[in-house]
């Protein structure tokens, strides 16, 4: 019998009765939170299975999924087939896809101890991700950065299993230099390598020593790829930003994964060249600048690492310019919810929250808090921020709703996601072309296939959300929103 799409794939194994019944007793005999972040964990893990590209394994449980881009990079002659979809579209975009692994790596480095059951399905996330990284990687001065022509991707709806649209490979070497989405990419391995050093110690040195050589290239060949490849990756991914704090945020990463002292000379003498100092509150896919800060201030705060206190002291800065009421550079809508203008809020609000939660731990093991104007922020105060911040994507907001599709009892249906919003394979066998899907873009009718786990890009600044495809600043979900979120709830499962 055909799996039905609209029911949700359970996230907790069988339990005896009195372990169940004892579960179920729990709420009412404690003060613990409403809700159940356990279940939002799970549910944070499966979107990751519906993103997915490639020949799917056998273990796959977003059932309506099917393989998807088995030839990508035949037109170059190289395998490019696996890897993440970033979004509710077909391309397979390599600089967030990168920081989305080195995020699920860094969630599992800090919180994995914490996972319980669902530490195994995060690595799983993590090896989709690095496999495919490998893969990018392979040759040596060159990595393939994108597969699928943007352009025709997002001139037609069609689900990932029928895609007929141009797939070229794009890639950067010497003289098409790249330096941002190379970076990341040795940050993603790196950072890779140190989840599976005891897990799988053969996959975690080929993470490691592929990590050193995209390093040294990103090093050597200086550049943005949103210039060597502005017809490609532009205005969809563009590194506005520039190169230069994906550079420390590479070197930071190996420091911390291969203990080596050339990588933090490198850091410490390109400290002032790279603008370590630049936007320090700001961190996602384009800017690392408030990650590298957190990441290396954990040594400071040990008090081993006296020549890097700098990148602490901007960590300080980056925690008082997000307190509410403190400074006016991070906004807050009238619900209470970390608010940038641009594209997919919500991707923000993950990502400083996880370094709001990651640093608290640092100030806690080390007894420090951060003195800011007319206050004094202490790691618990940075938690019950990170924590409203996770309860409002769960429910606790104006509209009593979850932005976690398949969590709780009322969220968002209208998705703008192309695999959510057509027949599945199995209810239209039957290939599905181009334009054909238009109508499944702007029917009114929910999606017939649930993407578990999928967080979308949220409400405006005034706390309201369009249910709608085609607003899809707020109604598409991407991997990069999820990846930092998986290690909030882990902490919070944990601790609730």
């Amino acid at each position: 019998m055909a799996p039905n799409p609209r029911r949700l794939p359970p996230c907790f194994p069988l339990l005896s009765v009195s372990l169940f019944l004892l579960l179920l007793l729990l709420p009412r005999l404690s003060s613990a939170s409403p809700h159940n972040y356990h279940d939002a964990l799970c549910k944070s893990l499966l979107f990751f299975e519906g993103q997915r590209s490639g020949r799917l394994p056998p273990d796959q449980r977003l059932r309506w999924r099917k393989d998807s881009a088995l030839h990508d990079g035949a037109s170059a002659g190289v395998d490019l087939t696996g890897g993440y979809y970033d979004a509710g579209d077909n391309v397979k975009f390599g600089f967030p896809m990168a920081f989305t692994t080195t995020l699920l790596a860094w969630s599992v480095i800090d919180f994995g101890r914490i996972m319980g059951s669902e530490l195994g399905n995060a690595i799983k996330a993590v090896k989709w991700g690095t496999d495919y990284l490998l893969k990018a990687t392979a040759h040596d001065g060159i990595v393939y950065v994108q597969v699928g022509d943007p352009l025709s991707d997002h001139n037609c709806w069609e689900r990932p299993e029928d895609m007929d649209t141009l797939r070229t490979a794009y890639k950067i070497d010497a003289n098409h230099p790249g330096s941002d989405v190379a970076g990341e990419t040795a940050a993603a391995l790196a950072a890779a390598s140190i989840v599976f050093r005891s897990r799988d110690p053969a996959y975690s040195r080929l993470l490691l020593s592929r990590a050193i050589k995209v390093f040294e290239f990103a090093d050597r060949h200086r550049g943005a790829y949103s210039s060597s490849l502005k017809h490609a990756v532009c205005p969809f991914y563009c590194d506005v930003n520039g190169y230069q704090d994906e550079l420390l945020w590479g070197a930071a990463w190996l420091h911390k994964a291969s203990r080596r002292r050339v990588y933090r000379e490198y850091i410490v003498r390109n400290e002032v060249v790279l603008r370590a100092g630049d936007t320090i509150n700001e961190f996602g896919w384009d800017n690392k600048h408030a990650g590298i800060n957190v990441l290396l201030s954990k040594e400071v705060l040990m008090g081993r690492a006296n020549d890097l206190r700098s990148f602490q002291m901007n960590a300080d800065g980056f925690i008082c310019s997000i307190l509410p009421g403190i400074s006016n550079q991070i906004q807050y809508s009238p619900g209470g919810l970390i608010f940038k203008s641009g594209s997919s809020n919500m991707q923000h609000v993950t990502s400083f929250s996880f370094l709001l939660l990651a640093y608290s731990n640092y100030l806690s093991h080390a007894n420090h808090a951060v003195t800011c104007p007319h206050t004094t922020a202490s790691p618990a105060l940075l938690k019950r921020l990170a924590k409203r911040q996770v309860d409002y994507i769960l429910g606790d907001n104006p509209l009593r709703m979850s932005y976690m599709v398949g969590y709780g009892s009322r969220y968002p249906e209208r998705i703008h996601h192309r695999g959510s919003s057509l027949p599945s394979m199995h209810a239209h066998p039957a290939r599905i072309g181009c334009k054909e899907g238009s109508r499944y873009y702007l029917s009114p009718n929910p999606n017939p296939n649930i993407l578990v786990g999928a967080v979308v890009g949220g409400p405006n600044s005034s706390d309201a959300f369009p249910d709608s495809r085609p607003f899809f600043q707020e109604s598409e979900p991407t991997t990069y929103i999820n990846a930092p979120l998986v290690g909030l709830l882990a902490y919070f499962a944990a601790h609730s």
